[in-house]
Formats: C-alpha cells, sequence, structure tokens
C-alpha cells in the first residue's frame, strides 16, 4: 500500500471531483509529459478508462522525442490509449496565446465526446488571477478557471504544484522539464519566479491560496449575474435585435453581460472590454454615433454593432486590407 502522501491528496482530489460532477465513464486527459499531467495520468488511469492525448507542438527540436516518451509513460501507467497529436502553432495573439488556441481546439477534436482533464494546479490558478488583475480585464478573468467547463474538467485546482512533483517522486516518475516553463520572455513565468515570491515574502505567505479563493467568491458572483443576464436576454431579444429601452433600464453589470452574450451568439470573438462599452454607450449615451466593429468568428468578415429605430442591430462587413480593398 501507498504510504499517506502526495499521491493519495491527488487521489482524494480527483475522487472529490469525480464525485462532484460525474464528468462521464471514460475520460481523456491532457498529457504534456510534465509533473503536473503525468501525476494527474497517473490517479485518473486508476479510476476510469482514461486516453491520455500528447499534444506536440512542434515548437522545440526533440519535440517528438518528448511526445513518445510521454505516450509510453500514458501506457505503463494503465492509460487504455495514448494518442500523440501534431499541431502547427499561429501568432495570433503571441506564442503563449497561439500554443493555447492550437492545444485546445487538438484536444477538443481527439476527444471524441469524452470530457478532458486538464492538469492546472492551485498555482496556475494563482497566476491567472493575476493575470486578470494587471490586465484589468474585469471579474470574468479575476474568476478564473472553472473546475468543471465542459468538455474541460479541472480535479487539480486546489492542489499545490509541489504536491503533483511529490506524487512523481513517490510512483518513480521521471518527469519532463519543459524549458519554456523558465523562459522569462514569457510573462506567465515571470509571475511564477518573481511576482508571487515577492507577494508571498511581503506578505507573510499564503498569496497563492488567497488569489485561488478570490476567484471562488469571485465567480460565484459572475456565474449568478450571467444567469440572470441570459434571461434577461430573452425578454429583450427581438429576433436579431435587442430592444434598446429594455436595455437601458437594467443595472450597468447586468446590461453589459446582455451585450456581451448577445454579440457571442451572433458570432463576435475576442471580444474586449473596450468594445462592449462601446456597445453600451449606444444604449446610455446615443448621440448619433456611428457603429462599433467587433471581431468575428466568420471568414474574412467583422461585426458592426449599431443602433436604429429603439434597437441594437448587427451587420457584418468585410474586412479590408491596408489599401482598403476587401479581402478574397
Amino acid at each position: 500500500m501507498d504510504r499517506p502522501g502526495a499521491l493519495a491528496a491527488l487521489r482524494t482530489a480527483v475522487t472529490a471531483f469525480d464525485r462532484e460532477y460525474g464528468p462521464g465513464e471514460r475520460w481523456c486527459v491532457a498529457l504534456s509529459g510534465g509533473p503536473d499531467s503525468l501525476a494527474l495520468t497517473a490517479v485518473a488511469a486508476e479510476r476510469r478508462p482514461t486516453t491520455a492525448l500528447i499534444v506536440d507542438h512542434q515548437l522545440q527540436p526533440n519535440s517528438a522525442d518528448v511526445a513518445a516518451a510521454a505516450r509510453d509513460q500514458a501506457l505503463s501507467l494503465g492509460c487504455v490509449a495514448a494518442q500523440v497529436i501534431r499541431v502547427d502553432v499561429g501568432r495570433d495573439g503571441g506564442p503563449e496565446a497561439a500554443a493555447r488556441a492550437a492545444r485546445y481546439r487538438a484536444l477538443d477534436t481527439a476527444r471524441a465526446g469524452a470530457p478532458v482533464l486538464l492538469a492546472h494546479t492551485l498555482d496556475d490558478q494563482a497566476e491567472t488571477v493575476l493575470l486578470g488583475l494587471g490586465r484589468g480585464s474585469g471579474p470574468r478573468s479575476i474568476a478564473g478557471m472553472r473546475p468543471y467547463d465542459p468538455p474541460w474538467c479541472r480535479p487539480l485546482l486546489g492542489v499545490r504544484r509541489t504536491v503533483t512533483r511529490a506524487a512523481c517522486d513517490e510512483i518513480g516518475l521521471t518527469p519532463w522539464q519543459d524549458p519554456h516553463n523558465s523562459d522569462r520572455r514569457f510573462t506567465r513565468v515571470r509571475l511564477r519566479e518573481e511576482v508571487l515570491p515577492l507577494l508571498e515574502e511581503v506578505l507573510d505567505g499564503g498569496v497563492a491560496e488567497a488569489l485561488a479563493r478570490t476567484a471562488g467568491a469571485v465567480r460565484v458572483d459572475t456565474d449568478t449575474l450571467d444567469d440572470l443576464a441570459e434571461r434577461s436576454l430573452t425578454e429583450l431579444r427581438r429576433d436579431d435585435v435587442l430592444d434598446v429601452a429594455g436595455l437601458g433600464a437594467l443595472p450597468e453589470a447586468l446590461r453589459r453581460r446582455v451585450i456581451r452574450r448577445w454579440l457571442l451568439d451572433a458570432g463576435a470573438s475576442g471580444l474586449t472590454d473596450k468594445q462592449i462599452r462601446g456597445v453600451d454607450a449606444l444604449v446610455t449615451a446615443w448621440r448619433g454615433q456611428g457603429g462599433v466593429a467587433v471581431g468575428s468568428s466568420l471568414r474574412r468578415q467583422r461585426l458592426i454593432a449599431g443602433r436604429r429605430n429603439g434597437m441594437l442591430t448587427l451587420h457584418t462587413e468585410p474586412v479590408r486590407d491596408m489599401k482598403g480593398c476587401a479581402r478574397a
């Protein structure tokens, strides 16, 4: 039997998550080969038939070897299958965002309807909250990552990184150490290695746990407002337009959530707080101004929100190049 320790703590966390959310009879787990995902894979494979999905971003010369080693480890830990997925990483949003987008697309395609376990820890949650605070991204960002956001499952959000590393030691696993995780060109790495340790020192410890608690508290409020916004959107929507008078009667926090949901439903993507405030001004500060452009998931199209006859409206326009010509 295993002595009580890190591995037992991980088993407790995964068991508690499974009991609360019950996300399926079979699982996929996103495995990088690092200590967090490797420890999660070991525990997950004990509990459910688990397929390891290893995304090879092809960003490092030995990435194929790292992926193959992770696949072998997954099978040795009892996974019913292990699949390496090679992806091409674009450039949109910078290297971190582009790699993340490529990874999630690949995982979503390969999961075959099963939920995907992600090995985000309490430390990852604390870093996410700090990033949101620093960027002024609003409460939705400060609320951090959800434990269960189908199909994504994060059973280790209450577990520190030190625990996953200790669990690998207990099992006798040798995790891969991603050099990107110590590359201080990346914002998240500097938060991890410089900002959080300084905050821990200045505030006498417990900062990561406090940030994670903050995320949980803000998420409860955000979820409640989102539920209210969905109801209001149903009441105010007239086909594809929104009633301005009804919107104007809503509290600010609720009104902007209605606008955000309406834009997303129409195919908006990459929404910023500035854009949502711009559309909100069509309701609260109307002086005949023109429409507000927002990004769109529609190919070579952007969405324009405007106001006409007491309604918020949407239409699309082609994205134009630097010479003013519509892109083919």
